[in-house]
C-alpha cells in the first residue's frame, strides 16, 4: 500500500491548485485509512504545515510557499514515520525532499505468510526462497529527492468546471535495510522482496478532470519504478526492466472534511521460461527475453481520508 499515500498525496496537492491560496500559514491534519482487494491495509496520520516562502509579486510567485508533512502509519506488518519537505518556487513547479524510517514484522494468514521485514533468502539446495526475519530485527529507511511539473486549464481559464489537471513528479530515492548487505534482496511490506540498498527511480504521469460535484474527480496514473544499483547477472531475471503500474481514480467528496478514492490498478509482469516460476527464488528465474512482460490486474485499492 506504500504508494496509495503518495497518490493521495498527489490529487489533493491538485485540488489545492484549484484553491485560493491563503496568505497566512496553513495547518492541516490528516486521516487516512487504506484498504485493496489483497490481504493489505494502512492507517496513517498526517500533519501538514504551509508558509509562505520566497514571494514575489508575479502572479507565478504570489502564492510561493514551503509545505512540511510529518505522518506516522501503521499495517498490520509494519510501522513508519515519514517526513517530507515541498518547496514551490513557482506555481507549477515543486521540489521535494524527505524520508521514512520504521520497521516490521511477519504474520501467519489465510495459510500463507505475510512479509513485513526479512531478508529474502536464495535456498541453495532447491533454488526456492525463504525469508530470514524477526519483528523489528532492524529499520527500513528510505531518503529521497524530486521535482513536479503540474498544470491546472483552470488558471488560464477560469471557470469551475475548466480544471483539467495534470501532474508529473519524478524522485531519485536510497532505500535501505539495516540487515541486509550488498546484494541481499530484502521484503517491505509484502512485496515480491526484490529490494536491495541502493538507488532507485520512480516517476509518475496524472491526468485528471475535476468536478465541483459529488463525483469530483476522475483521472487516470502512470507509474514507473526502476532499480538504479548493478547487480551482478540481474539482466538474466529482468532486473533492469523498468516496472509499470496503470491506475484509474475515481474521487468523490462526501464533504469538505472527507473524501474517498477509488483505484483500479493494473501493472507489468515479467515473464519467465521456468514453468514453476512462482516457486523459484528470484535470481534463478530466466526471463523470457522474446516477450519479457505482459500486463496484468493487480488491485482494486480505496482510500479513505478525513481532513481537519
Amino acid at each position: 500500500m506504500r504508494k496509495l499515500i503518495i497518490l493521495l498525496i498527489l490529487v489533493l496537492s491538485i485540488n489545492n491548485l484549484a484553491a485560493e491560496e491563503q496568505e497566512d500559514a496553513e495547518l492541516k491534519n490528516l486521516l487516512l485509512l487504506q484498504a485493496s482487494t489483497l490481504p493489505e491495509a494502512k492507517l496513517g496520520y498526517t500533519y501538514m504545515f504551509k508558509f509562505p516562502f520566497l514571494q514575489g509579486e508575479h502572479p507565478l510567485t504570489s502564492n510561493n510557499n514551503i509545505s512540511l508533512f510529518l505522518a506516522a502509519e501503521i499495517s498490520p506488518i509494519s510501522l513508519n514515520g515519514l517526513f517530507s519537505a515541498v518547496w514551490t518556487p513557482i506555481a507549477f513547479f515543486e521540489l521535494s525532499a524527505g524520508g521514512r524510517i520504521g520497521s516490521g514484522w511477519n504474520i501467519e494468514l489465510f495459510g500463507g505468510e505475510i512479509r513485513g521485514i526479512g531478508i529474502n533468502k536464495l535456498n541453495e539446495i532447491d533454488n526456492t526462497a525463504a525469508v530470514d526475519g524477526s519483528a523489528f530485527d532492524g529499520l527500513l529507511w528510505k531518503a529521497f529527492g524530486g521535482g513536479t511539473i503540474q498544470f491546472d486549464l483552470a488558471a488560464v481559464v477560469p471557470g469551475d468546471w475548466n480544471h483539467v489537471v495534470a501532474q508529473s513528479y519524478h524522485e531519485i530515492n536510497y532505500k535501505g535495510y539495516t540487515r541486509a548487505s550488498k546484494n541481499e534482496a530484502w521484503y517491505f511490506e509484502s512485496d515480491d522482496g526484490e529490494n536491495r540498498n541502493g538507488f532507485n527511480y520512480y516517476g509518475n504521469l496524472l491526468i485528471g478532470y475535476q468536478m465541483p460535484i459529488f463525483f469530483s474527480l476522475i483521472g487516470f496514473l502512470g507509474e514507473m519504478d526502476l532499480y538504479l544499483y548493478d547487480t551482478p547477472g540481474r539482466s538474466a531475471w529482468g532486473d533492469d526492466l523498468i516496472r509499470w503500474t496503470f491506475s484509474n481514480i475515481l474521487g468523490f467528496t462526501i464533504t469538505e472534511q472527507f473524501e474517498i478514492l477509488l483505484i483500479t490498478q493494473f501493472r507489468t509482469h515479467r515473464n519467465y521460461k521456468e514453468s514453476n516460476w512462482k516457486d523459484l527464488h528470484f535470481t534463478v528465474r530466466t526471463l523470457d527475453t522474446s516477450s519479457p512482460l505482459r500486463f496484468e490486474f493487480y488491485r482494486v485499492a480505496a482510500a479513505f481520508a478525513f481532513k481537519f
